[in-house]
């Protein structure tokens, strides 16, 4: 039987309220998934519970506690994504997390892997020549990615970065949106911008833009191209044919660092066309030089209700998948006949 225990620590009181979070929720939550009570008073704090949790909870207090110290915000998320390694005996596997800053915005804000899928990620593009990344939305796909490609960048280890995506329809038509054929291209283009901004800055994400030493273009712009010593992105890679992938991978050469990034569950191909995504990862499985990573829900970084969103909705098309039946390719062509 785990007998209990009771653990002290001092947790100073200007970090206390990061820490803690609003209204104590995210001692609420530590008490409540260790089975644990936590005492405060002053600047001590008393960890009370069976010993094996109230060790788990001492450290994970302590390293929030130095979280707080670099000046950092203790999110709901940062919490609950600790909890889950601590009950998995994975606790002392977050220090690595928080050393590994990979670049600092313009507003200072450290970027850095914030779950060991994304420390995973980041790792496969520092040492990869071609990585994959793959996973639901929120999980900081393009984000880190992003940021991987500035810091290159910054360093003088590749010239240029160029960031691409299909401009795949969903549901609306080109023809249309107002404006000339960039206009309706931009929306498309947008989240590629918002993290640009975020970490390079308008006016130096305008004044590189301007010199040609950061691209933003639709996957058709590189037909017939070489791309030698950048760093490129190829975003929403889902919604590529496999004549695009194969077009955009030929495309790469010396001193050209690749990520790909996509969502294989929200594709907007047309509903018999195959991604480029799903055969390029079955094709290129047994290159060395290329990375593969899986992330999962467990690896979503936005508010705590995305995660959720995305394990019901992975929980019902696993469900819908058993139980429909699978429709020949004959069938589906008389179907679309008769619309």
């Amino acid at each position: 039987m785990n007998s209990r225990t009771e653990l002290s620590m001092n947790i100073p009181a200007e970090h206390q309220k990061n820490i803690f979070g609003d209204l104590d929720e995210h001692i609420k939550s530590i008490e409540r998934t260790l089975n644990v009570d936590i005492i405060v008073r002053d600047d001590s704090v008393k960890v009370q519970g069976p010993a094996l949790n109230s060790a788990r909870a001492r450290k994970l207090l302590a390293q929030l506690l130095v979280k707080s110290e670099r000046g950092e915000t203790v999110t709901t998320q940062n919490v609950n994504y600790a909890l889950s390694l601590f009950m998995d005996d994975m606790g002392d596997r977050l220090d690595s997390l928080d050393d590994d800053i990979i670049i600092h915005t313009m507003a200072g804000r450290p970027i850095k892997a914030k779950t060991l899928g994304q420390k995973a990620y980041v790792d496969s593009i520092r040492n990869k020549m071609i990585t994959f990344g793959v996973g639901p939305a929120g999980t900081g796909k393009t984000y880190m990615a992003m940021a991987m490609a500035v810091r290159a960048f910054r360093k003088d280890e590749v010239s240029r970065i160029i960031l691409t995506r299909p401009a795949i329809e969903a549901g609306e038509k080109l023809g249309f949106l107002p404006g000339d054929l960039q206009s309706k291209i931009d929306p498309y283009l947008r989240p590629l911008y918002d993290a640009l901004f975020e970490i390079m800055g308008p006016e130096a994400f305008q004044k590189n833009s301007e010199k040609g030493l950061i691209e933003v273009a639709p996957l058709a712009y590189m037909r017939g191209r070489t791309l030698d010593n950048a760093f490129i992105i190829l975003d929403e890679a889902q919604n590529t044919t496999p004549a695009q992938m194969k077009m955009f991978l030929t495309r790469i050469g010396f001193g050209t660092k690749v990520v790909i990034t996509g969502d294989r569950t929200q594709k907007d191909l047309p509903r018999d066309q195959e991604s480029g995504l799903d055969v390029s990862m079955k094709v290129l499985k047994k290159i060395d030089e290329i990375g593969f990573c899986e992330l999962t829900s467990k690896d979503v970084v936005r508010h705590p209700l995305v995660q959720k969103i995305v394990q019901a909705y992975e929980v019902y098309e696993e469900k819908n998948k058993k139980s429909r039946p699978r429709e020949t390719g004959a069938r589906y062509q008389v179907k679309r006949r008769r619309i």
